[in-house]
């Protein structure tokens, strides 16, 4: 029994070193052996069969027997989240060119010659930018941005309803 709760054990210590070492063997057999798939499988066919071991009358054959079934199921289940996981896409982070197009308002006055504040929506976010014109806008006007002049700055116009 001391053999099987040995291997559980050091599934257990595996799977603490796939999180710190993460990425290690994933290359191998085109993703299925990795870290978390060996531990998942060390750990319940260590523990499990320790269990059986411990709780049946049956013997060492038959304890690893169920303890190989039981560490397939871990390991294909360690397998199929990890992919899922990996798998995981995010949106496309906003560029500055992004900008360009989008409408919003005024919150600082912008004078002719200079820089004022506008607040635009960018991937669903609320953004506020300096912004210059070349007419004056006032506070509270809808304005469209006709370029992006830096990643804090754009140059707009105001919208003629």
């Amino acid at each position: 029994m001391a053999w099987f709760l040995g291997l559980g054990i050091a599934g257990i210590v595996l799977l603490v070193l796939s999180l710190l070492f993460d990425g290690v063997l994933e290359g191998l057999f085109d993703g299925v052996l990795s870290l978390p798939v060996i531990a998942g499988f060390l750990s319940m066919f260590g523990f499990s069969g320790a269990i059986v071991l411990g709780g049946t009358g049956l013997g060492a054959g038959a304890a690893a027997g169920v303890g190989v079934a039981a560490g397939v199921g871990a390991g294909w289940l360690a397998w199929k989240f990890s992919r899922v996981l990996m798998r995981d896409q995010t949106d496309a982070t906003p560029r500055q060119e992004d900008l360009v197009g989008t409408a919003g308002s005024v919150v600082t006055a912008i004078p002719a010659d200079g820089y004022g504040e506008v607040l635009i929506r960018l991937a669903g976010h609320p953004v506020k930018l300096a912004a210059k014109s070349a007419v004056p806008v006032a506070r509270g006007a809808e304005i469209w941005v006709e370029a992006s002049l830096s990643s804090t700055s754009v140059a707009v116009r105001p919208v003629e309803r």
